[in-house]
């Protein structure tokens, strides 16, 4: 019996360190902003994909040892939406407007739209779909302005992405979640991985980028944007949802 009543406290323990590790992610947040303060966009960028990776790895840790039941007094999704506003849209958003990549009312605009659009799709209690996908793009700003420094095209065409992408927030498309998404799961975490490797590449070599990297982040980028669209166009068989 004694066994038995101290597995509670051991579990309460495990899942308030949980909350502890998504917590992580604020203190990333304020690394990621006192570098984007000295405009040394590189490391910015590694701070916020290791919020990233943090963000990709605290969900299922909070699953796997029941935090909602054992550790009620902390919110985890209330913890991790403000984190997630933080590291994916308001400092990518900043570091898009302070780059130099948008000139005049551009960059003006586009922060603008990204800030506005993200903070009304976090609220969207109809964000998820009943697949664990994403209903609108998820706001993966950090994404997006990672791949645009990477890539550098032309102002008009930033703009335009992010137009498209915010207006995107609010229509029946999906985005897939690489982790959560069953279906194509095989192929989704790679390519993830993938992306997060290519990424943590190109700030490490300061976005100068061979082609391999630059490629390999357009394509795996590609991937995650229109691979949700790809499964609403093509009907689910028996082995996808099993896969």
């Amino acid at each position: 019996m004694s066994s038995i009543e101290d597995t509670k406290p051991l579990q309460i323990i495990k899942a308030y360190s949980i909350h502890l590790f998504t917590a992580i992610g604020s203190v990333l947040a304020m690394l990621a902003i006192l570098e984007a303060a000295k405009a040394d966009w590189d490391a910015m960028f590694f701070w916020l994909l290791m919020a990233l990776i943090v963000d990709g790895i605290d969900g299922p840790l909070a699953r796997k040892f029941a935090v909602l039941d054992y550790a009620k007094r902390i919110d985890g999704i209330l913890l991790d939406l403000i984190i997630d506003y933080l590291t994916y849209v308001f400092i990518p958003a900043f570091a898009l407007f302070q780059s130099g990549l948008l000139t005049g009312w551009t960059g003006w605009f586009s922060t603008l739209i990204i800030t506005f659009a993200s903070a009304l799709y976090f609220a969207d209690t109809r964000m998820k779909t009943t697949d664990k996908s994403f209903s609108g793009f998820p706001g993966c700003w950090n994404m997006v302005v990672l791949v645009l420094f990477a890539w550098q095209p032309n102002f008009w065409v930033i703009t335009g992405i992010c137009s498209v992408l915010a207006v995107a927030m609010f229509v029946p498309v999906r985005f897939i979640h690489p982790v959560r998404t069953q279906r194509w799961r095989l192929v989704s975490l790679p390519m993830t991985l993938l992306w997060v490797g290519f990424a943590t590449w190109a700030t490490l070599d300061q976005f100068n980028l061979n082609a391999l990297t630059q490629w390999g982040l357009i394509l795996t980028s590609a991937y995650l944007l229109l691979a949700g669209v790809a499964q609403m166009l093509i009907p689910a068989s028996h082995s996808d949802s099993t896969a």
